[in-house]
């Protein structure tokens, strides 16, 4: 299932497919230091056909209705990854997890793709609730659901296992409702 999200000033969603495990497994290297501060997943990412693989699963999910996730484009440079981490349709629920290359931090991208998926997801999707967690102590991923309008809902202790230690998670959620209003 292609699915491509414009996200204004460029910015383009577009479902990952196989022929990018090269430049996801690039921008995934570059900024590999920065990223298993956060990302449990990193550490498993170590060529490009541990990126293949992670693009033939998120296909899977999309298949499946499950999950649905893209690559960030800008200027037809790969810039990060975003998507619904998991869509439990039987509830109208869904969770949005995103990463982005340091050297495209600070222009709002993220904020304008997360602002896609949400409007994706709301009108296209029909979901009710969306949510977003982020270790505690990531100031720039708190403050995405933040500028979104999302609640801050709780924290979950020790929520993952995450480089060696384990990180705590601020769990933020939107409903339909509140999105409309905004």
């Amino acid at each position: 299932m292609k699915v491509c999200l414009k996200a204004g000033r460029g910015l383009e969603l577009r479902s990952l497919r196989l022929a990018e495990a090269e430049p996801l497994f690039a921008l995934v290297a570059a900024n590999r230091g920065r990223l298993r501060r956060w990302l449990p997943w990193v550490e498993d990412t170590r060529t490009v056909d541990d990126s293949r693989a992670y693009i033939l699963r998120m296909q899977a999910q999309a298949k499946a209705g499950v999950g649905l996730t893209f690559g960030l484009w800008w200027k037809e440079r790969l810039i990060g990854v975003a998507g619904f981490t998991w869509i439990a349709q039987a509830h109208r629920g869904a969770a949005i997890g995103y990463w982005m290359a340091q050297d495209a931090e600070g222009r709002g991208h993220m904020t304008a793709a997360v602002s896609a998926l949400l409007r994706h997801g709301f009108r296209e999707l029909g979901l009710h609730r969306i949510e977003i967690r982020a270790g505690v102590r990531n100031r720039r991923s708190r403050a995405i659901p933040r500028r979104l309008g999302f609640r801050h809902e709780g924290t979950l202790r020790q929520a993952e296992w995450v480089d060696g230690r384990f990180v705590d998670h601020a769990v933020y959620g939107l409903l339909a409702s509140e999105w409309a209003e905004r």
